[in-house]
């Protein structure tokens, strides 16, 4: 009796397994879509203290059509709101204390002027995001007075700095209060619905919950579609919330290939990209940025001979490329952050190479962001340890490139034919045959990048 039931439990299940098969399916990761505009996008951070003598919006809006010409999507501006003077740091304050959400710096002009820039950046088929700062305010927020309970405070009742860091002229927020998590959204909205701002930059995102940025998302898509990057490294911010998040650790592999060669600290970051993290997440890469400029050096110091190849591997490798303003002009010097510090406008030896990389990335849909791009595919060499090759190859187009992350010359062969066929040199314009017999003589730190001819 009980061999003819369970008998007739594996009929029953043998004849529902095909409504079963549905749960195995893959799903995707990212809940949400990316706005059209983002798939191709290039980064460009402006400081907007340090952009231009005036230090203002209006004259950083002179550099607008040289911006749109160079090829940049997305236009980062670091924060526009007015600065703490409770607290302050330097004569100027550092940009991240803010003092009113709603406001504007008075240093670079009014609300108006920002409206006239995001304008002309859209007239220019640029989009404007705002970098945000939603983890701490200034001291003398207007908050601090009408709402102290949405700050955190030690067990003596005192308002309290982020632990762990020398943020002396800010505190910060408690999420945990309903008020706090809808004023904050609230202005988040505002810039976007009555300014125009095209999405935001999250300072220290993930110092905030996850969940505040993720209904946040979802108010912000009611009013437009939005881009959204995380000051953060983490998969979860991909799911319902952020576009992009910083790929730090891509930043770390450079700068160690940079100091000691190989390829060694490349693979693990590609390694773990693959294995680990969802294919439509936009990890942003970079060889610069405010943070790494002001505290930690010149980008073309930090690389030294490997900086070159750094900015084409952004660009050709999986990553959404962010160029910090000033390094198309040789930025040679460390911004102060506290100060008034220009930047000199000369034309840079890198500016035809941002120019040319972008224009690249823009008309070869194999070197998208995230999934709208094709993974990087692996071209073993005879040279593993030093020569790094691969292809990025979708259904419309496909690249082969080769980098020599190596201070000697190396002479390169292929065991594999995948990356077999017709190209055309992707910055000489040359056309090339590759096959079988193909092999390059790659000088120290040198590169070569191909694009498929049809």
């Amino acid at each position: 009796m009980m061999k003819s039931l369970l008998g007739g439990i594996a009929a029953v299940s043998l004849v529902a397994a095909p409504a079963m098969a549905e749960p195995y399916d893959p799903v995707p990761y990212v809940k949400f879509e990316h706005a059209d505009w983002a798939k191709d996008a290039v980064l460009y951070q402006i400081n907007t203290r340090q952009f231009t003598k005036e230090g203002t919006f209006d004259a950083a809006r002179e550099h607008l059509p040289r911006l749109a010409e160079m090829g940049v999507d997305i236009l980062w501006l670091m924060p526009i709101h007015p600065i703490g003077e409770k607290n302050r740091k330097g004569g100027l304050g550092s940009p991240y204390s803010v003092m009113d959400y709603r406001g504007v710096n008075p240093e670079f002009g009014t609300v108006e002027d920002l409206k006239e820039f995001v304008d002309a950046a859209h007239e220019l088929g640029m989009h404007v995001i705002l970098d945000w700062v939603a983890n701490h305010s200034s001291w003398d927020n207007h908050l601090v007075t009408e709402h102290p309970d949405w700050y955190y405070h030690t067990p003596e009742g005192e308002f309290s700095s982020t632990p762990g860091t020398d943020w002396s002229d800010i505190i910060d927020f408690d999420y945990s209060q309903p008020g706090l998590r809808e004023y904050m959204t609230e202005s988040l909205v505002y810039w976007v619905r009555d300014v125009g701002i095209d999405g935001y930059r999250a300072d220290v995102a993930g110092f905030v919950p996850l969940d505040f940025w993720e209904n946040a998302r979802a108010e912000l898509e009611e009013v437009k579609p939005v881009f959204m990057l995380a000051e953060w490294e983490q998969r979860d911010m991909h799911q319902r919330a952020f576009d992009a998040t910083y790929a730090w650790s891509w930043k770390e592999a450079m700068q160690k290939i940079a100091e000691e060669g190989g390829t060694g600290p490349l693979n693990s970051f590609y390694y773990e990209d693959t294995n680990s993290w969802p294919d439509d997440a936009y990890r942003m890469v970079y060889t610069s940025n405010h943070d790494q400029n002001s505290w930690d050096g010149v980008a073309s110091e930090i690389y030294g001979d490997a900086y070159e190849a750094a900015i084409v591997m952004s660009f050709v490798g999986e990553g959404l490329p962010l160029i910090y303003n000033g390094q198309e002009a040789d930025l040679g010097h460390q911004l102060e952050f506290f100060e008034k510090d220009e930047i000199i406008w000369d034309k840079g030896q890198y500016a035809d190479l941002f120019r040319k990389l972008i224009s690249l990335k823009h008309e070869t849909k194999a070197l998208w962001n995230g999934g709208a791009g094709a993974p990087i595919l692996r071209v073993p060499n005879d040279h593993p340890d030093t020569v790094f090759s691969f292809m990025r190859a979708g259904d419309e187009d496909k690249i082969f490139a080769v980098f020599n992350l190596s201070d000697e010359t190396a002479s390169v062969s292929f065991s594999k034919a995948r990356h077999h066929g017709n190209y055309r040199d992707a910055f000489s314009g040359r056309k090339v045959r590759i096959g079988e017999a193909t092999s390059f003589e790659l000088g120290p730190w040198s590169y070569r990048v191909f694009r498929a001819e049809n």
